[in-house]
């Protein structure tokens, strides 16, 4: 397999569903002669105006399959590649959760009087 066959693949995590990318390098260990991780760009707003060449490494351990189109691979920490919007969707999700709890909270300790 050459370097270009994995750059024309679109990066899916089956964590969350998300396309990641596509591959723009890979990291080697020239000793064992073998793919230590592939490199996708980080994107979103965050990194594509302020990040300049952020991206995000993924060790060849996190790879799940390498399909015709796409490769697979199972990050747990979305952390790493997440965008404005979904760190502004979770931000209002938090806080919404907040409020019904504040809520809950309200009325049970009401409840208890």
């Amino acid at each position: 397999m050459k370097i270009s066959d994995f750059q024309s693949k679109d990066v899916i995590n089956i964590v969350d569903g998300k396309k990641l990318g596509t591959v723009n390098d890979l990291e080697l260990d020239l000793r064992q002669g073998r793919i230590e991780s592939i490199v996708v760009p980080a994107s979103g707003k965050l990194f594509g105006f302020w990040g300049g060449g952020a991206e995000v490494v993924i060790p060849w351990r996190n790879i799940v399959k390498i399909g015709m189109d796409v490769i697979l691979v199972k990050l747990d920490d979305t952390r790493l590649y997440r965008d404005e919007d979904d760190r502004d969707r979770d931000r209002d999700r938090d806080r919404d959760r907040e409020r019904e709890r504040d809520r809950d909270y309200g009325r049970s300790n009401h409840r208890d009087r």
